[in-house]
């Protein structure tokens, strides 16, 4: 009898903990994110008056819309490899674009979280996550059947529908007379110059957001039908800013300021941070996004994770400020770090003899970029118009609130000194407190790739971030007092303080004889990046001949990362130093002359075609 008595309460409190684990379960909320692509604030909800989108302002009024939402990047594969991680892309070394670095496997997404937590994770279907992530199974499910509907009875979801309807390519073909919204009636930005080409290219960018508009309305619907729209905290948001030339890819607010609304069912009110049809003007980045459905989940966020969550249970004090980073795009080397807090940006420029419209094949298939390139070439444009064409300042520094388009750079004006050095500070606190690595130039990441990982090289003793950081922003000054600085660095054991001092050398005293021995000896260099800048640098003061064997033997090398390193090169000497490596650039352009590495296979060939039709030559004839 006493022995049935204790086996009946053993099950008793088996059931019983079976049941409240069941309950659980049923108690943490479904999270359903809705993306999509290439997508500035372009919405009624937002104040566009060129915009209808109905099923948004409806989910605006009843949710919170933020009014200060942003990607750390702005292009798509580095801001989602910051979505994934909860880790700025220049962290764990996948800030270029579709390079695919490795990341430790101890750094572990969001989702391989909240799977550990019951969850039931589907991604419907964009990855694009810019790293060894691919590699992992991080999802339930991820495919264009993925779906939350997939899941066990009483199982929690989180459920990412990405749409890509509004995505870049929609400008690239697509018949004027389908417009919808009509090309005289967009309001343009000060930037673009006024034209037929422009206007259509606006109008059809409307015309799909609308068409986004209704595919969010169809997944709301469908998730009221499917009686979980009571358990489901609903996120909706952009990948990062919009589709027509100086928004995506740029770190202006038109390239990474996105929208973001957030509906919380009447279940989960207390956890909203304002009553329906609110808003919110806290700060809040990509970083914070997986920390934060992580705290809404209850799940504390992990050290490594740069990001803070702005919802949940582990909700922290709001930010000051956000920061962001470019690299490679493309094709086109460039760097860049920036800052904003709630009403000015500073970006700062570390190649400002490169101008920000630097030719990027992708984006020229949009008329626009073609349209306004030629409208500046015809002295057609005004000053805020020929700003992207022209070599970049170092810094620049706008006010959001009364300059939203960010055409004027207060960067000179010593009003703003203060404002200046603020944002400054927080930049280079950023780049040293979290070990930026896209300081590193690209050959040197793929050197650490073979046999590591970025972020663990960055984050050793081997990576002396406070001295590249040093070094790698005087460069940019042109500043005459650096001399010293900068004749010490180019002999450092560290590639990366050897590149930046000698970028900084380029720009102050390539005259000296001194300095030019000084280069010439790095022409051996045992990395690329600076071989490369050394013959490039001596081919510029008219060293061609030395210089052209460095370069030659970096476009004959195996890797096409290191081939389009040196063709970037090229393409900034001139058109001159195109046509003398014409024979080689032909060989290289062969398909069968090169191997299979993805992206690096396009972005060559790019190079090539556009340089050739720069210098007359049609590599379709």
């Amino acid at each position: 009898m006493y022995s049935k008595l204790i086996l009946y309460i053993s099950v008793l409190g088996l059931l019983s903990a079976n049941f409240s684990f069941s309950q659980s379960k049923t108690e943490l909320p479904n999270i359903l994110w809705i993306v999509a692509e290439d997508l500035s604030p372009y919405l009624g909800c937002y104040g566009d008056a060129n915009a209808f989108t109905p099923n948004l302002d409806k989910l605006a009024t009843e949710g919170t819309r933020y009014l200060n939402a942003f990607a750390n990047t702005a292009v798509c594969a580095p801001a989602r490899s910051t979505l994934i991680t909860g880790m700025y892309a220049s962290t764990t070394g996948t800030h270029n674009m579709r390079s695919t670095y490795n990341i430790p496997s101890y750094i572990k997404s969001y989702s391989q979280y909240l799977m550990d937590k019951g969850y039931y994770c589907a991604n419907n279907a964009k990855e694009d996550y810019n790293s060894s992530m691919l590699k992992r199974t991080i999802w339930d499910e991820s495919s264009d059947k993925a779906h939350y509907k997939n899941k066990k009875k009483g199982q929690p979801f989180f459920a990412i529908f990405n749409l890509g309807i509004s995505h870049e390519h929609v400008i690239h073909n697509y018949d004027p007379k389908d417009l919808v919204h009509d090309p005289t009636k967009m309001n343009l930005p000060p930037y673009h110059p006024d034209g037929p080409e422009i206007r259509k290219d606006w109008a059809k960018s409307y015309d799909n957001i609308t068409l986004m508009d209704k595919q969010v309305g169809e997944i709301l619907r469908e998730l009221k039908k499917s009686g979980q729209e009571d358990n489901t905290i609903v996120f909706f948001y952009g990948d990062h800013g919009g589709i027509l030339p100086r928004s995506k890819r740029f770190l202006y607010d038109t390239g990474t300021r996105v929208p973001l609304l957030i509906k919380f069912p009447p279940k989960y009110k207390k956890l909203a941070p304002t009553k329906p049809n609110g808003t919110d003007d806290r700060l809040v980045s990509f970083i914070d996004f997986g920390p934060t459905v992580m705290s809404l989940a209850g799940i504390p966020t992990p050290e490594h994770m740069d990001g803070k969550p702005f919802l949940g249970k582990y909700s922290t004090k709001a930010p000051d400020h956000v920061n962001f980073f470019r690299g490679r795009m493309d094709e086109r080397i460039d760097y860049m770090l920036g800052v904003c807090d709630e009403r000015y940006r500073l970006i700062y420029n570390f190649y400002p003899d490169r101008p920000t419209g630097q030719h990027i094949s992708y984006l020229w298939r949009a008329a626009t970029a073609r349209a306004w390139e030629q409208a500046y070439r015809n002295g057609e444009c005004n000053e805020a118009q020929s700003y992207f064409w022209e070599k970049k300042p170092t810094v620049e520094l706008y006010d959001m609130k009364n300059d939203p388009w960010e055409i004027n750079n207060l960067a000179d004006n010593p009003e703003y000194k203060i404002v200046q050095e603020d944002l400054f500070g927080k930049l280079i606190d950023n780049a040293i407190n979290t070990k930026n690595a896209s300081f590193i130039p690209e050959s040197e990441l793929i050197e650490i790739n073979r046999t590591g990982t970025i972020y663990e090289y960055a984050q050793s003793e081997n990576y002396p971030i406070e001295q590249i950081v040093d070094v790698a922003i005087k460069s940019a000054t042109g500043d005459e007092d650096n001399y010293a600085l900068f004749q010490k660095g180019i002999t450092h054991k560290n590639a990366t303080v050897r590149y930046w001092s000698l970028m900084g050398l380029t720009r102050i005293a390539t005259q000296e004889w001194d300095t030019q021995q000084a280069i010439k000896e790095l022409l051996n260099d045992d990395c690329p990046d600076v071989a490369i800048l050394a013959a490039k640098t001596l081919y510029q003061i008219g060293q061609t001949g030395i210089a052209s064997e460095t370069i030659s033997k970096y476009l004959n090398d195996e890797h096409l990362g290191i081939k389009l390193i040196a063709i970037n090169a090229i393409q900034q000497i001139g058109d001159g130093a195109f046509a003398h490596f014409k024979s080689q650039l032909d060989n290289i352009y062969k398909l069968n002359s090169l191997k299979d590495e993805g992206s690096n296979t396009i972005y060559i060939k790019d190079i090539i075609s556009e340089g050739e039709k720069r210098i007359g030559i049609n590599k379709n004839q």
